[in-house]
């Protein structure tokens, strides 16, 4: 990936600020690992956008894919220890935004180490 600057915040931004990486990460961590089950967010990502985000999140090592048929290729995506790292920032968002969901236990209790190796 070709990076802005040499600003960990902006290089951070290149990798996961368009509007739906996290959402991408949160649902495949939230258990909703095909193709099929992330189109069907409540937030409504197109198919081009769904395929391209995983894809870069595959390319940056924050999520792994592995095949679970192969006539046609379906994929299972899984959250990296790299992905799962992102996770404290839901809590930040619930602590300083105010009128958030509450996160639910399994979702502030999940650690980086539960998670597939990059």
């Amino acid at each position: 990936m070709k990076y802005r600057s040499q600003c960990p915040v902006a290089s951070a931004l290149d990798v996961f600020g368009d509007k739906w990486a996290l959402i991408v990460l949160r649902t495949i961590f939230a258990g909703r690992r095909r193709y099929g089950d992330l189109l069907k967010i409540p937030e409504r990502i197109s198919t081009n956008m769904l395929a391209d985000r995983l894809a870069t999140l595959e390319r940056e090592g924050l999520i792994s894919s592995q095949a679970h048929q192969r006539h046609p290729p379906r994929y299972e995506h899984r959250l990296t220890k790299k992905g799962a790292e992102l996770l404290p920032m839901a809590t930040w968002s619930k602590t300083h935004i105010p009128d958030r969901w509450d996160i639910p236990p399994w979702f502030a209790n999940g650690r980086a180490e539960q998670f597939h190796p990059q």
